[in-house]
């Protein structure tokens, strides 16, 4: 297997990106680019709170239920004391509308489409953040707390919202705060970056462990470290054949994959973004790897050659594929659905 890294450049790129999204959000630096886009590919707001930053992490589609499961960012809880305030996460259900406006890029047009938004109240997820489906339900990274285990976390996707801690621990060791996790669609183990982010942002205490890349396997219980010596590793995502795995830093973008799947055997530089660091990271069916940053959502060919982009102001967190070329987008205090060619899909799901 190999592992590739998506690195980041800070250049003034996220500044001007505001009034490209205004005349058109899709650009396209490579012929490919407009094959996954489609001859009128379209972006529309589902929702905005302009009171917290509700869509940043996560991302998760559940096809059976129209529904989508993001993470906020931190924000401090108003209900303590003020001088004591908690930072606080929450988990947000949105029931989506089947169909996206054709006429949201007009800027006359900005009315946000009519969904249903649930606060998710459910226990055992403490300061949730990156998400996958599995199984019937979620799989969530809980980064824990000052005095709440980090670790692996299982929510249904319905009501009660029942959840369970799957993984706590490495080698008697708590985790210092899981960021994101990928499902490996042949062999059903989880794969999952650890960084120092809670320490760093002052709600987990010192890491007793290095940022590392973990397998678990659920069925055994065996967790091992599958690759390290990064500065950030964050998000995290699976080539659609299962043989290269991707991996943002705040450093390196990293990609693994040829023999032994169980352990990366080679670790490369991917690709650079260019503005801002690059977090979230997906993988279409055709291979094509796209990841979140400062200016939107960047899109590379799997040789990490740069088609296109997808314009957000304000930059793009997290993001994941819906149904036929929607892809959903976490912009904050915003939720945008970008509308893509049909048969552009998210290897995830495959739909």
């Amino acid at each position: 297997m190999i592992i590739a890294t998506l690195a980041y450049t800070l250049w003034a790129a996220a500044t001007a990106s505001a009034t490209r999204e205004e005349a058109n959000p899709f650009t396209i630096f490579h012929k490919d680019a407009k094959r996954l886009f489609g001859p009128s590919p379209t972006l529309e707001l589902l929702h905005e709170n302009k009171s917290i930053p509700f869509a940043h992490e996560a991302g998760v589609f559940i096809p059976q239920d129209n529904t989508l499961f993001v993470t906020s960012n931190r924000f401090q809880d108003p209900s303590t004391q003020e001088q004591q305030q908690q930072q606080r996460i929450v988990i947000t259900k949105i029931s989506l509308p089947p169909s996206p406006s054709p006429k949201f890029n007009k800027a006359k047009n900005r009315q946000p489409v009519r969904v249903q938004v649930e606060e998710v109240q459910t226990r055992n997820i403490p300061m949730p953040n990156g998400g996958v489906n599995y199984k019937h339900g979620i799989l969530f990274c809980a980064q824990g707390s000052m005095n709440t285990s980090s670790g692996l976390s299982f929510m249904e996707s319905r009501p009660p919202y029942k959840s369970r801690y799957m993984l706590q621990s490495y080698m008697n060791r708590p985790f210092s705060s899981p960021n994101d996790l990928v499902v490996h669609h042949r062999d059903g183990s989880i794969w999952f970056t650890d960084p120092i982010y809670g320490f760093e942002q002052g709600f987990r205490p010192r890491p007793r462990l290095p940022s590392q890349v973990y397998r678990f396997e659920p069925r055994t219980r065996s967790v091992r470290v599958v690759a390290d010596g990064f500065g950030r590793p964050n998000g995290i995502a699976f080539s659609p054949d299962g043989r290269v795995l991707y991996v943002t830093d705040t450093h390196r973008f990293h990609g693994d994959g040829v023999v032994d799947d169980t352990h990366p055997a080679t670790m490369r530089v991917f690709a650079m973004a260019d503005a801002g660091v690059p977090d979230g990271i997906k993988c279409d069916v055709y291979g094509n790897v796209y990841s979140g940053s400062g200016d939107g959502i960047s899109i590379w060919s799997p040789g990490g050659t740069l088609l296109g982009k997808i314009l957000v102001s304000g930059g793009v967190a997290n993001f994941c594929f819906g149904r036929r070329g929607e892809i959903f987008i976490l912009n904050e205090k915003r939720l945008l659905r970008a509308k893509l060619a049909p048969s552009t899909k998210g290897a995830l799901l495959g739909i």
